[in-house]
Protein backbone atom coordinates (compact mmCIF):
# COMPACT_ATOMS: atom_id res chain seq x y z
CA UNK A 1 0.00 0.00 0.00
CA UNK A 2 2.98 2.18 1.02
CA UNK A 3 4.53 1.50 -2.49
CA UNK A 4 1.37 2.78 -4.30
CA UNK A 5 0.88 5.96 -2.55
CA UNK A 6 4.44 6.36 -3.02
CA UNK A 7 4.17 5.42 -6.86
CA UNK A 8 0.82 7.79 -7.54
CA UNK A 9 2.74 11.15 -7.82
CA UNK A 10 5.01 9.80 -10.30
CA UNK A 11 2.13 7.94 -12.80
CA UNK A 12 -0.18 11.48 -12.48
CA UNK A 13 2.90 12.88 -13.93
CA UNK A 14 3.23 10.45 -16.76
CA UNK A 15 -0.49 10.87 -17.05
CA UNK A 16 -0.24 14.51 -17.83
CA UNK A 17 2.93 14.13 -19.60
CA UNK A 18 1.35 11.69 -21.98
CA UNK A 19 -2.19 13.32 -22.27
CA UNK A 20 -0.40 16.83 -23.56
CA UNK A 21 -1.05 15.57 -27.58
CA UNK A 22 -4.19 14.53 -26.47
CA UNK A 23 -7.68 16.50 -27.76
CA UNK A 24 -8.27 17.95 -24.43
CA UNK A 25 -5.03 19.22 -23.61
CA UNK A 26 -2.73 21.37 -25.76
CA UNK A 27 0.15 19.57 -27.15
CA UNK A 28 2.82 22.01 -26.49
CA UNK A 29 1.82 23.11 -23.03
CA UNK A 30 -0.58 20.36 -21.24
CA UNK A 31 -2.91 23.06 -20.63
CA UNK A 32 -6.44 22.00 -20.40
CA UNK A 33 -8.48 23.03 -23.10
CA UNK A 34 -12.90 22.86 -23.64
CA UNK A 35 -12.78 23.11 -19.53
CA UNK A 36 -14.05 26.67 -18.73
CA UNK A 37 -11.89 25.92 -15.33
CA UNK A 38 -8.65 25.94 -17.09
CA UNK A 39 -10.07 28.97 -19.24
CA UNK A 40 -12.29 28.14 -21.74
CA UNK A 41 -10.42 27.86 -24.38
CA UNK A 42 -12.05 26.13 -27.23
CA UNK A 43 -11.11 23.23 -29.79
CA UNK A 44 -13.10 21.05 -32.07
CA UNK A 45 -11.71 17.76 -31.10
CA UNK A 46 -14.43 15.63 -32.50
CA UNK A 47 -14.34 17.56 -35.85
CA UNK A 48 -14.94 15.15 -38.90
CA UNK A 49 -14.25 17.40 -41.99
CA UNK A 50 -15.57 20.28 -44.27
CA UNK A 51 -19.08 18.81 -45.47
CA UNK A 52 -20.43 18.64 -49.07
CA UNK A 53 -22.39 21.77 -49.78
CA UNK A 54 -24.85 21.41 -52.10
CA UNK A 55 -24.75 20.10 -55.51
CA UNK A 56 -21.18 20.19 -55.06
CA UNK A 57 -18.96 17.25 -55.47
CA UNK A 58 -14.82 17.01 -54.22
CA UNK A 59 -12.23 17.69 -57.08
CA UNK A 60 -9.14 16.42 -55.87
CA UNK A 61 -6.06 18.35 -56.34
CA UNK A 62 -3.35 17.80 -58.46
CA UNK A 63 -0.60 18.99 -61.22
CA UNK A 64 -1.37 19.19 -64.75
CA UNK A 65 -0.58 20.87 -67.98
CA UNK A 66 -2.94 23.74 -68.49
CA UNK A 67 -3.09 24.66 -71.82
CA UNK A 68 -4.11 23.98 -75.39
CA UNK A 69 -4.51 20.49 -76.34
CA UNK A 70 -4.73 21.16 -79.90
CA UNK A 71 -3.99 23.31 -82.08
CA UNK A 72 -4.28 27.13 -82.03
CA UNK A 73 -6.77 27.41 -84.76
CA UNK A 74 -7.13 31.12 -84.40
CA UNK A 75 -3.78 31.99 -83.57
CA UNK A 76 -4.09 33.61 -80.26
CA UNK A 77 -1.01 31.62 -78.43
CA UNK A 78 -3.43 33.08 -75.29
CA UNK A 79 -2.91 29.65 -73.33
CA UNK A 80 0.87 27.90 -73.96
CA UNK A 81 0.45 24.65 -72.07
CA UNK A 82 2.38 25.07 -68.48
CA UNK A 83 2.81 22.88 -65.77
CA UNK A 84 0.89 24.77 -62.55
CA UNK A 85 -0.82 22.87 -59.24
CA UNK A 86 -4.55 23.41 -58.19
CA UNK A 87 -5.26 22.58 -54.77
CA UNK A 88 -8.30 20.18 -53.54
CA UNK A 89 -11.66 22.14 -53.93
CA UNK A 90 -15.55 22.06 -54.24
CA UNK A 91 -17.31 22.37 -57.40
CA UNK A 92 -20.69 22.28 -58.70
CA UNK A 93 -21.82 19.13 -60.20
CA UNK A 94 -24.03 20.90 -62.99
CA UNK A 95 -24.58 24.56 -64.37
CA UNK A 96 -26.52 26.91 -62.34
CA UNK A 97 -30.06 25.90 -63.80
CA UNK A 98 -32.72 28.50 -64.52
CA UNK A 99 -34.84 27.45 -61.46
CA UNK A 100 -31.74 27.91 -59.02
CA UNK A 101 -31.39 31.46 -60.61
CA UNK A 102 -35.56 32.37 -60.14
CA UNK A 103 -35.45 31.32 -56.31
CA UNK A 104 -32.54 33.80 -56.19
CA UNK A 105 -34.50 36.81 -57.91
CA UNK A 106 -37.81 35.86 -55.61
CA UNK A 107 -35.75 35.99 -52.33
CA UNK A 108 -33.85 39.06 -53.67
CA UNK A 109 -37.25 40.82 -54.45
CA UNK A 110 -38.91 39.98 -50.99
CA UNK A 111 -36.00 41.27 -48.83
CA UNK A 112 -35.35 44.35 -50.92
CA UNK A 113 -37.68 45.03 -52.98
CA UNK A 114 -40.05 47.27 -50.84
CA UNK A 115 -36.83 49.67 -49.99
CA UNK A 116 -34.44 48.83 -52.71
CA UNK A 117 -36.03 47.58 -55.82
CA UNK A 118 -32.68 48.10 -58.13
CA UNK A 119 -31.01 45.26 -55.97
CA UNK A 120 -33.69 42.93 -57.77
CA UNK A 121 -33.64 44.63 -61.02
CA UNK A 122 -30.03 44.45 -61.17
CA UNK A 123 -30.00 41.19 -60.44
CA UNK A 124 -32.67 39.88 -63.47
CA UNK A 125 -30.92 37.94 -66.35
CA UNK A 126 -31.09 39.94 -70.08
CA UNK A 127 -33.67 37.84 -71.79
CA UNK A 128 -32.86 39.79 -75.06
CA UNK A 129 -30.00 37.70 -75.52
CA UNK A 130 -32.20 35.63 -77.61
CA UNK A 131 -32.33 37.84 -80.25
CA UNK A 132 -31.45 37.64 -83.70
CA UNK A 133 -31.63 40.00 -86.62
CA UNK A 134 -31.89 37.02 -89.25
CA UNK A 135 -33.26 34.51 -86.46
CA UNK A 136 -36.76 33.80 -85.36
CA UNK A 137 -36.19 33.67 -81.16
CA UNK A 138 -38.22 35.97 -79.89
CA UNK A 139 -40.44 32.66 -78.00
CA UNK A 140 -36.99 32.09 -76.40
CA UNK A 141 -37.14 36.06 -75.03
CA UNK A 142 -40.16 35.60 -73.21
CA UNK A 143 -40.36 31.82 -72.30
CA UNK A 144 -36.65 30.42 -71.65
CA UNK A 145 -36.08 31.61 -68.56
CA UNK A 146 -39.88 31.18 -66.78
CA UNK A 147 -41.53 28.47 -68.17
CA UNK A 148 -41.39 24.99 -66.53
CA UNK A 149 -40.24 23.12 -69.37
CA UNK A 150 -36.89 24.69 -69.12
CA UNK A 151 -36.59 24.88 -65.13
CA UNK A 152 -34.03 22.59 -65.12
CA UNK A 153 -31.72 24.11 -68.33
CA UNK A 154 -28.93 26.15 -67.11
CA UNK A 155 -29.60 30.10 -66.85
CA UNK A 156 -27.93 32.56 -69.30
CA UNK A 157 -27.70 36.27 -70.35
CA UNK A 158 -26.33 36.57 -67.15
CA UNK A 159 -23.47 38.70 -66.84
CA UNK A 160 -19.98 37.85 -64.55
CA UNK A 161 -20.96 40.62 -62.15
CA UNK A 162 -24.31 38.80 -61.76
CA UNK A 163 -23.18 35.54 -61.56
CA UNK A 164 -20.87 36.70 -58.54
CA UNK A 165 -23.71 38.08 -56.39
CA UNK A 166 -25.28 35.22 -57.38
CA UNK A 167 -22.25 33.16 -55.07
CA UNK A 168 -22.37 35.75 -52.42
CA UNK A 169 -26.18 35.62 -51.99
CA UNK A 170 -26.10 31.71 -52.17
CA UNK A 171 -23.27 31.71 -49.37
CA UNK A 172 -25.42 33.44 -47.06
CA UNK A 173 -28.71 31.59 -47.35
CA UNK A 174 -26.54 28.10 -47.00
CA UNK A 175 -25.13 29.40 -43.78
CA UNK A 176 -28.38 30.55 -42.85
CA UNK A 177 -29.60 27.28 -43.77
CA UNK A 178 -27.16 25.27 -41.51
CA UNK A 179 -27.59 27.64 -38.59
CA UNK A 180 -31.66 27.06 -38.43
CA UNK A 181 -31.28 23.04 -38.94
CA UNK A 182 -28.96 23.19 -36.02
CA UNK A 183 -31.20 25.03 -33.68
CA UNK A 184 -29.36 28.31 -33.53
CA UNK A 185 -31.77 30.50 -36.09
CA UNK A 186 -35.20 30.25 -36.41
CA UNK A 187 -36.18 30.62 -40.29
CA UNK A 188 -37.15 34.57 -40.71
CA UNK A 189 -38.39 35.04 -44.47
CA UNK A 190 -39.94 38.53 -43.22
CA UNK A 191 -36.40 39.94 -42.82
CA UNK A 192 -35.88 42.95 -44.85
CA UNK A 193 -33.51 45.13 -45.97
CA UNK A 194 -30.47 45.52 -42.97
CA UNK A 195 -32.15 42.85 -40.94
CA UNK A 196 -31.69 40.09 -43.50
CA UNK A 197 -28.74 37.08 -42.28
CA UNK A 198 -25.39 37.89 -43.69
CA UNK A 199 -22.63 35.87 -43.36
CA UNK A 200 -19.36 38.48 -42.53
CA UNK A 201 -22.05 40.79 -40.93
CA UNK A 202 -23.19 37.66 -38.31
CA UNK A 203 -19.52 36.40 -37.62
CA UNK A 204 -18.96 40.24 -36.71
CA UNK A 205 -21.56 40.30 -33.93
CA UNK A 206 -24.04 42.55 -36.29
CA UNK A 207 -26.91 40.39 -36.79
CA UNK A 208 -30.12 40.81 -34.53
CA UNK A 209 -32.33 38.47 -36.30
CA UNK A 210 -34.61 35.47 -34.93
CA UNK A 211 -32.13 34.05 -33.00
CA UNK A 212 -33.39 30.82 -30.87
CA UNK A 213 -30.26 29.59 -28.91
CA UNK A 214 -26.11 30.13 -28.71
CA UNK A 215 -23.39 28.30 -28.94
CA UNK A 216 -22.09 27.36 -25.02
CA UNK A 217 -19.41 29.65 -23.91
CA UNK A 218 -16.85 27.73 -21.85
CA UNK A 219 -15.51 30.90 -20.67
CA UNK A 220 -18.61 32.96 -19.19
CA UNK A 221 -20.81 29.66 -18.81
CA UNK A 222 -23.47 31.46 -21.00
CA UNK A 223 -24.33 31.26 -24.80
CA UNK A 224 -22.14 32.64 -27.49
CA UNK A 225 -22.89 33.30 -31.53
CA UNK A 226 -21.25 30.50 -33.78
CA UNK A 227 -17.69 31.68 -34.60
CA UNK A 228 -15.82 30.11 -37.57
CA UNK A 229 -13.44 27.68 -35.43
CA UNK A 230 -16.57 26.07 -34.73
CA UNK A 231 -16.08 24.31 -38.46
CA UNK A 232 -19.87 24.84 -38.40
CA UNK A 233 -20.21 27.84 -41.28
CA UNK A 234 -18.70 27.30 -44.72
CA UNK A 235 -16.43 29.36 -46.98
CA UNK A 236 -17.93 31.45 -49.39
CA UNK A 237 -19.50 30.41 -52.86
CA UNK A 238 -17.61 31.73 -55.96
CA UNK A 239 -16.52 31.40 -59.57
CA UNK A 240 -14.17 28.88 -60.12
CA UNK A 241 -10.60 30.13 -61.25
CA UNK A 242 -9.87 29.24 -64.63
CA UNK A 243 -7.12 26.73 -63.64
CA UNK A 244 -9.68 25.12 -61.60
CA UNK A 245 -12.41 24.86 -64.35
CA UNK A 246 -9.67 23.72 -66.69
CA UNK A 247 -8.03 21.16 -64.43
CA UNK A 248 -12.19 19.96 -63.41
CA UNK A 249 -12.79 19.63 -67.13
CA UNK A 250 -10.12 17.19 -67.92
CA UNK A 251 -10.50 15.27 -65.36
CA UNK A 252 -7.02 13.70 -64.80
CA UNK A 253 -7.08 11.34 -62.24
CA UNK A 254 -5.41 8.34 -60.66
CA UNK A 255 -7.82 5.82 -63.68
CA UNK A 256 -5.18 8.15 -66.54
CA UNK A 257 -2.06 8.37 -64.00
CA UNK A 258 1.04 6.54 -64.43
CA UNK A 259 1.42 5.50 -60.80
CA UNK A 260 4.92 4.98 -60.88
CA UNK A 261 5.89 7.70 -61.46
CA UNK A 262 3.31 10.54 -61.14
CA UNK A 263 2.85 11.14 -64.60
CA UNK A 264 0.00 11.56 -67.00
CA UNK A 265 0.06 9.04 -70.16
CA UNK A 266 -1.30 11.67 -72.31
CA UNK A 267 -3.63 15.01 -72.30
CA UNK A 268 -7.00 14.83 -73.19
CA UNK A 269 -8.22 17.06 -75.81
CA UNK A 270 -11.83 17.10 -74.42
CA UNK A 271 -13.03 16.21 -70.96
CA UNK A 272 -13.21 12.48 -71.42
CA UNK A 273 -10.89 9.95 -72.93
CA UNK A 274 -10.26 9.80 -77.09
CA UNK A 275 -10.39 12.09 -79.54
CA UNK A 276 -14.35 11.15 -80.56
CA UNK A 277 -17.21 13.69 -79.72
CA UNK A 278 -18.98 10.55 -79.47
CA UNK A 279 -19.51 7.66 -77.10
CA UNK A 280 -17.12 4.94 -78.34
CA UNK A 281 -18.08 1.64 -75.50
CA UNK A 282 -19.80 -1.06 -77.59
CA UNK A 283 -23.52 -1.08 -75.63
CA UNK A 284 -26.56 0.71 -76.01
CA UNK A 285 -25.28 4.17 -75.66
CA UNK A 286 -22.59 3.92 -78.58
CA UNK A 287 -22.28 6.53 -81.24
CA UNK A 288 -24.45 8.82 -78.87
CA UNK A 289 -22.47 12.16 -78.17
CA UNK A 290 -20.94 12.98 -75.43
CA UNK A 291 -22.18 16.60 -75.26
CA UNK A 292 -24.84 19.48 -76.68
CA UNK A 293 -22.84 21.44 -79.52
CA UNK A 294 -23.24 22.28 -82.81
CA UNK A 295 -21.69 19.05 -85.28
CA UNK A 296 -21.72 21.63 -88.25
CA UNK A 297 -22.90 24.89 -90.21
CA UNK A 298 -26.80 24.44 -89.87
CA UNK A 299 -26.87 21.53 -87.85
CA UNK A 300 -27.21 21.95 -83.68
CA UNK A 301 -29.34 18.71 -82.99
CA UNK A 302 -29.23 16.15 -86.22
CA UNK A 303 -32.27 14.42 -87.97
CA UNK A 304 -35.90 14.77 -87.17
CA UNK A 305 -37.04 12.13 -84.53
CA UNK A 306 -33.14 11.37 -83.96
CA UNK A 307 -31.48 14.10 -82.30
CA UNK A 308 -27.81 13.70 -82.30
CA UNK A 309 -27.20 15.49 -78.85
CA UNK A 310 -30.88 16.04 -77.05
CA UNK A 311 -31.75 19.96 -78.17
CA UNK A 312 -31.63 22.61 -80.78
CA UNK A 313 -30.27 24.90 -78.00
CA UNK A 314 -29.97 23.97 -74.16
CA UNK A 315 -30.43 20.97 -72.32
CA UNK A 316 -30.74 20.26 -69.25
CA UNK A 317 -28.33 20.37 -66.31
CA UNK A 318 -28.03 17.18 -65.86
CA UNK A 319 -28.06 15.58 -69.27
CA UNK A 320 -25.40 13.90 -71.05
CA UNK A 321 -22.21 12.50 -69.94
CA UNK A 322 -20.54 13.05 -66.71
CA UNK A 323 -16.77 13.11 -66.79
CA UNK A 324 -14.64 11.31 -64.52
CA UNK A 325 -15.07 14.09 -61.17
CA UNK A 326 -18.67 13.33 -61.73
CA UNK A 327 -19.52 16.73 -62.93
CA UNK A 328 -22.43 17.56 -65.86
CA UNK A 329 -21.56 19.97 -68.67
CA UNK A 330 -18.11 21.06 -68.82
CA UNK A 331 -18.05 21.06 -72.46
CA UNK A 332 -21.05 22.19 -74.43
CA UNK A 333 -24.51 22.97 -73.32
CA UNK A 334 -23.46 26.91 -72.14
CA UNK A 335 -19.78 27.90 -72.10
CA UNK A 336 -18.92 28.86 -68.73
CA UNK A 337 -17.51 32.01 -66.61
CA UNK A 338 -14.72 31.85 -64.50
CA UNK A 339 -13.18 34.27 -62.26
CA UNK A 340 -9.99 35.26 -64.13
CA UNK A 341 -9.74 38.61 -66.05
CA UNK A 342 -8.36 37.85 -69.45
CA UNK A 343 -5.03 38.85 -70.70
CA UNK A 344 -3.51 37.03 -73.73
CA UNK A 345 0.12 36.87 -71.48
CA UNK A 346 -0.81 35.75 -68.48
CA UNK A 347 0.43 31.71 -69.05
CA UNK A 348 3.44 33.13 -70.49
CA UNK A 349 4.15 35.25 -66.84
CA UNK A 350 3.28 32.39 -65.12
CA UNK A 351 5.76 30.16 -67.11
CA UNK A 352 8.53 32.86 -65.88
CA UNK A 353 8.27 33.56 -62.45
CA UNK A 354 7.57 30.18 -60.47
CA UNK A 355 6.26 31.20 -57.63
CA UNK A 356 3.02 31.84 -59.51
CA UNK A 357 2.61 28.03 -60.40
CA UNK A 358 0.41 26.96 -57.59
CA UNK A 359 -3.78 27.84 -57.63
CA UNK A 360 -2.92 30.39 -61.14
CA UNK A 361 -5.16 33.26 -60.95
CA UNK A 362 -5.12 36.86 -62.70
CA UNK A 363 -7.58 39.33 -61.11
CA UNK A 364 -6.72 39.87 -57.78
CA UNK A 365 -8.37 43.19 -56.39
CA UNK A 366 -7.39 42.85 -52.26
CA UNK A 367 -10.09 44.34 -49.97
CA UNK A 368 -9.82 44.67 -46.38
CA UNK A 369 -13.00 44.89 -44.09
CA UNK A 370 -13.80 48.40 -43.05
CA UNK A 371 -12.91 49.52 -39.37
CA UNK A 372 -12.70 52.22 -36.69
CA UNK A 373 -9.53 53.32 -36.11
CA UNK A 374 -9.80 53.29 -32.28
CA UNK A 375 -10.30 49.90 -31.41
CA UNK A 376 -10.41 48.02 -34.85
CA UNK A 377 -14.02 46.62 -34.57
CA UNK A 378 -15.71 46.85 -38.06
CA UNK A 379 -17.50 49.86 -39.25
CA UNK A 380 -21.71 48.96 -38.66
CA UNK A 381 -23.19 47.01 -41.81
CA UNK A 382 -24.96 48.58 -44.80
CA UNK A 383 -28.84 49.20 -45.48
CA UNK A 384 -28.34 45.63 -47.11
CA UNK A 385 -26.96 43.83 -43.91
CA UNK A 386 -23.85 43.76 -45.75
CA UNK A 387 -19.82 44.74 -44.14
CA UNK A 388 -18.38 47.31 -45.66
CA UNK A 389 -15.56 46.92 -47.13
CA UNK A 390 -12.07 48.67 -49.17
CA UNK A 391 -9.65 48.04 -51.30
CA UNK A 392 -6.37 47.73 -50.11
CA UNK A 393 -4.19 50.76 -51.25
CA UNK A 394 -0.90 51.01 -53.27
CA UNK A 395 1.02 52.67 -50.28
CA UNK A 396 -0.22 50.13 -47.66
CA UNK A 397 0.67 47.59 -49.62
CA UNK A 398 3.77 48.75 -50.51
CA UNK A 399 6.36 47.61 -47.39
CA UNK A 400 4.95 44.09 -48.07
CA UNK A 401 7.40 41.21 -49.19
CA UNK A 402 4.32 39.29 -50.82
CA UNK A 403 2.39 41.67 -53.00
CA UNK A 404 3.37 45.70 -53.59
CA UNK A 405 -0.04 47.00 -55.12
CA UNK A 406 -3.53 45.98 -54.11
CA UNK A 407 -5.06 45.72 -57.80
CA UNK A 408 -2.39 43.48 -59.57
CA UNK A 409 -5.15 43.11 -62.60
CA UNK A 410 -1.83 44.11 -64.75
CA UNK A 411 0.57 42.40 -63.33
CA UNK A 412 3.83 42.37 -65.56
CA UNK A 413 1.08 43.01 -68.65
CA UNK A 414 -0.06 46.41 -69.46
CA UNK A 415 1.68 48.58 -66.49
CA UNK A 416 5.10 49.82 -66.90
CA UNK A 417 7.52 46.52 -66.52
CA UNK A 418 5.88 45.20 -70.06
CA UNK A 419 5.20 46.38 -73.28
CA UNK A 420 2.00 45.91 -73.83
CA UNK A 421 -0.89 48.45 -73.67
CA UNK A 422 -4.11 47.76 -72.78
CA UNK A 423 -6.29 51.13 -72.64
CA UNK A 424 -10.09 50.46 -72.57
CA UNK A 425 -11.87 51.59 -76.47
CA UNK A 426 -8.25 53.16 -78.10
CA UNK A 427 -5.97 49.78 -78.95
CA UNK A 428 -7.96 46.77 -78.13
CA UNK A 429 -11.38 44.84 -76.69
CA UNK A 430 -9.01 43.75 -74.01
CA UNK A 431 -9.65 45.46 -71.03
CA UNK A 432 -9.89 45.62 -67.19
CA UNK A 433 -13.48 44.57 -67.49
CA UNK A 434 -12.81 41.29 -69.96
CA UNK A 435 -13.54 38.13 -68.14
CA UNK A 436 -12.52 34.50 -69.34
CA UNK A 437 -15.15 32.24 -70.23
CA UNK A 438 -14.69 28.27 -70.74
CA UNK A 439 -16.50 25.08 -72.32
CA UNK A 440 -18.45 25.54 -75.54
CA UNK A 441 -21.78 25.85 -76.06
CA UNK A 442 -25.26 24.43 -77.82
CA UNK A 443 -24.12 26.77 -80.35
CA UNK A 444 -20.03 25.87 -80.79
CA UNK A 445 -18.43 23.74 -83.21
CA UNK A 446 -16.34 21.10 -81.13
CA UNK A 447 -13.13 23.00 -81.04
CA UNK A 448 -14.56 25.42 -78.37
CA UNK A 449 -14.79 21.99 -76.23
CA UNK A 450 -11.40 21.86 -75.54
CA UNK A 451 -10.82 22.76 -71.58
CA UNK A 452 -7.51 24.34 -73.07
CA UNK A 453 -9.59 27.53 -75.31
CA UNK A 454 -10.50 30.00 -73.51
CA UNK A 455 -12.11 33.33 -75.11
CA UNK A 456 -13.37 36.79 -72.88
CA UNK A 457 -16.19 39.24 -73.11
CA UNK A 458 -17.04 42.50 -70.65
CA UNK A 459 -18.27 41.75 -66.85
CA UNK A 460 -21.21 43.19 -67.03
CA UNK A 461 -21.95 41.54 -71.02
CA UNK A 462 -23.86 38.48 -71.04
CA UNK A 463 -24.63 35.90 -73.73
CA UNK A 464 -27.36 32.89 -74.68
CA UNK A 465 -24.80 30.91 -74.83
CA UNK A 466 -22.60 31.64 -71.18
CA UNK A 467 -23.82 30.55 -68.03
CA UNK A 468 -21.81 29.72 -64.71
CA UNK A 469 -21.71 27.11 -62.03
CA UNK A 470 -19.80 27.77 -58.63
CA UNK A 471 -16.76 26.36 -56.71
CA UNK A 472 -15.71 26.64 -52.85
CA UNK A 473 -12.64 26.03 -51.29
CA UNK A 474 -11.73 22.74 -49.66
CA UNK A 475 -10.32 23.29 -45.97
CA UNK A 476 -7.46 21.04 -44.63
CA UNK A 477 -5.13 19.05 -46.46
CA UNK A 478 -5.69 16.79 -49.46
CA UNK A 479 -5.68 13.91 -47.39
CA UNK A 480 -8.16 15.13 -44.69
CA UNK A 481 -11.75 14.62 -46.58
CA UNK A 482 -14.37 14.81 -44.39
CA UNK A 483 -16.81 11.82 -44.25
CA UNK A 484 -19.18 13.77 -45.94
CA UNK A 485 -17.10 14.42 -48.89
CA UNK A 486 -16.04 10.40 -48.99
CA UNK A 487 -19.96 9.89 -49.17
CA UNK A 488 -21.42 12.03 -51.30
CA UNK A 489 -18.58 12.49 -54.17
CA UNK A 490 -19.99 11.19 -57.37
CA UNK A 491 -16.12 10.77 -58.30
CA UNK A 492 -15.35 8.45 -61.45
CA UNK A 493 -19.60 8.39 -61.85
CA UNK A 494 -20.58 5.43 -64.74
CA UNK A 495 -22.11 7.37 -67.21
CA UNK A 496 -24.72 5.29 -67.87
CA UNK A 497 -26.43 6.38 -64.63
CA UNK A 498 -26.52 9.63 -65.99
CA UNK A 499 -30.44 11.58 -66.06
CA UNK A 500 -31.17 12.11 -69.44
CA UNK A 501 -34.19 14.11 -69.72
CA UNK A 502 -35.38 13.87 -72.70
CA UNK A 503 -36.18 9.96 -71.97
Amino acid sequence: MKYWLKALPLFLLVGILTSCGSNDRSRTTGWKMNDSKWGGFETKSDYKGQETPPNMVLVPGGNFVMGFTEEDVPYDWDNIPRRVTVSTFFMDQTEISNEDYLFYLAWTQLSYGDSYPEVYLNALPDTLVWRDELSFNEPYVQNYFRHPATKDHPVVGVSWRQAREYARWRTDRMNEAILIEKGILNPSPEARDDGVFVTDSYMAGQYEGNVRKGVKDLRTGGDRQVKLEDGILQPEFRLPTEAEWEYAALALSGLQANEKDENYTDRRIYPWSGTSVRYQRHDRYQGQMYANFKRRGGDYMGIAGKPNDGSSVTTAVFENYPNDFGLYNMAGNVNEWVLDLYRPLTTQTLNDFENHDLNSFRGNDFRDVKRDPTDGAPLPKDSLGRLQYEYVKDEDAAQRDNYKKGRVYNYLDGDEQSEASYETNKHTLISDKARVYKGGSWADRAYWLSPGNRRFMDEDKASRTVGFRCAMIHMGGESEVGESARKKNRFGADPKKRRRARR
